[in-house]
């Protein structure tokens, strides 16, 4: 049976700097994946109110991009030091809705507030660049200015982090801004606004819609809106890429993955054990940066095998919110019924069930959405499962007599977000560095997440768009250029 929360409450609105009851006819339920405990009604928004958010940043975009950027700044600043006071309360109301354990909801606002921290140089990011005498008396300028109104769609599995690739960088570029966090997990967003609101930021400058697709399409579809910021499946991220574009938008859009790892001979192998289970067990494998197959080479493939599927056993689950719990459930029962389908289409078609995770029962959270780490052993080149993203605690493993055939495994891949190597070779490492198809590369690092100051890459069907989020890419996706050319000189002369 479901419970409701003693606390549970009917979301709000913020928009134009107050929280709004919504006008929703449409409500979810936020459930809390360890427990089944529902947490709270969430609005499903239509357009005329997702409209009226967009109208609120419009109003308030002509003052905020006048803002010198030096000013647009200082509430960043509050901000982040706001995020720091109040990490573990976030912290927890991450693990309430997603799952994750404390330790991986305080390390993912970390990273938040690291991109905090980057946007407060956008006084130096935004910068052009100028050039005296193009011609006798001439000069040229490129000057960066913002968009306008920007939007961000944001997704379940990372709900304290992914907002902040976007939120910082559109608003101290100047634009205002519109967050649609996925509904499954709205409530970190919520108390993040909520202290947005202590910075003094101006109303409308950012702007909290809670909803599903038809707010999605009413912010692809809206003409004031410029750009839009997407993470999520591919299949959705390829809708939202061609919607935005026939509108006319910017679109960066990130989309699903199927990383690989390969482990040579000569890898530190506890080393390379220990973090490839964290890469593919961690946060329930439900990143887009998890490791989901590991190739192992030549002699490599016994070692890695016994031991990944030792350190896999021991791993503890439960709710993210117990002492000494190291992995927590997935996000819905809809996702550990699929994450065990193709458990077992993976053994249909060929594969080993080395570790199950199936069936998992955690005391006193029997209500939970647990699917314990699962490996796969032998999975065939053309099994599904080599191609379908899980996102799941579910590890396949492949073998491959050398480096040219584990590359050649990647090759034939449709993702290409992320990829690693572990070894003690440095011509191997810079090889894999050179040839890998993939937009995120680890050199015996499990999960190759880009610092703020970079961009987060991806390539093939993991990424849709041309600039991506995070450090220069967001400052980049968030301006568009102007060249002045001008002339004082009296004289005029048509020699160029």
């Amino acid at each position: 049976m479901t419970v409701v929360a003693p606390s549970a409450i009917k979301l709000l609105q913020y928009i134009g700097g107050e929280w709004v009851e919504s006008s929703a006819t449409e409500w979810g339920e936020v459930t809390n994946p360890a427990t089944g405990e529902i947490l709270a009604r969430v609005p499903l928004a239509d357009a005329a109110e997702v409209g009226r958010a967009i109208e609120a940043a419009a109003a308030a975009y002509p003052e905020w991009r006048r803002t010198p950027p030096e000013d647009r700044i200082q509430p960043l600043f509050k901000l982040k030091h706001l995020l720091e006071e109040h990490l573990d309360e976030l912290g927890r109301i991450i693990t309430e809705e997603n799952g994750k354990t404390f330790a991986e909801a305080k390390a993912e606002l970390r990273r938040a507030i690291e991109n905090v921290e980057v946007a407060c140089g956008i006084p130096m990011m935004m910068q052009g660049y100028n050039l005296e005498d193009v011609a006798r008396g001439i000069d040229e300028i490129m000057i960066r200015q913002p968009l306008g109104v920007v939007a961000a769609i944001t997704p379940f599995n990372f709900p304290g982090m992914i907002p902040f690739w976007f939120l910082p960088y559109a608003i101290a570029c100047g634009n205002t801004l519109i967050v649609k966090p996925s509904e499954r997990v709205p409530l970190t967003m919520r108390r993040a606004f909520a202290l947005l609101e202590q910075t003094g930021l101006p109303k409308g400058v950012v702007n909290l819609v809670n909803g599903g697709k038809a707010a999605v399409d009413a912010l692809l579809d809206h003409p004031k809106v410029r750009a839009i910021s997407f993470v999520g499946s591919t299949p959705v991220a390829k809708y939202v890429y061609a919607r935005a574009g026939a509108t006319g938008k910017r679109a960066q859009c990130q989309g699903g993955a199927k990383n690989h790892v390969i482990v040579l001979p000569d890898a530190d192998m506890p080393m390379a054990t220990q973090i490839i289970s964290d890469s593919a067990f961690g946060c329930a494998g439900q990143r887009c940066l998890a490791v989901s197959v590991a190739v192992t080479v030549g002699e490599a493939q016994k070692t890695f095998r016994d031991s990944i599927a030792d350190s896999a056993s021991k791993l503890r689950v439960g709710n993210g919110l117990d002492e000494g719990v190291q992995m927590g459930p997935v996000i819905t029962p809809q996702s550990k019924t699929r994450v065990e389908s193709l458990i077992g289409v993976g053994e249909k078609q060929g594969a080993k069930v080395l570790l199950d995770g199936r069936n998992a029962r955690i005391p006193k959270n029997e209500g939970g959405n647990f699917v314990k780490p699962t490996i796969l052993d032998d999975v065939p080149a053309n099994s599904e499962l080599a191609d379908t993203e899980i996102f799941g605690p579910v590890l396949s493993l492949i073998h491959a007599k050398d480096l040219d055939e584990a590359l050649a495994f990647l090759e034939r891949s449709v993702f290409g977000n992320q990829a690693s190597l572990f070894t003690s070779s440095g011509s191997a490492a810079r090889r894999f560095r050179y040839e890998a198809p993939a937009g995120n590369i680890g050199i015996n690092i499990g999960v190759a997440a880009p610092m703020a100051y970079f961009p987060f890459s991806g390539w093939k069907d993991s990424f849709f768009g041309i600039m991506h989020g995070q450090g220069r890419d967001a400052v980049e996706f968030y301006t568009e250029k102007k060249v002045v050319v001008e002339r004082w000189a009296k004289e005029h002369s048509r020699k160029f």
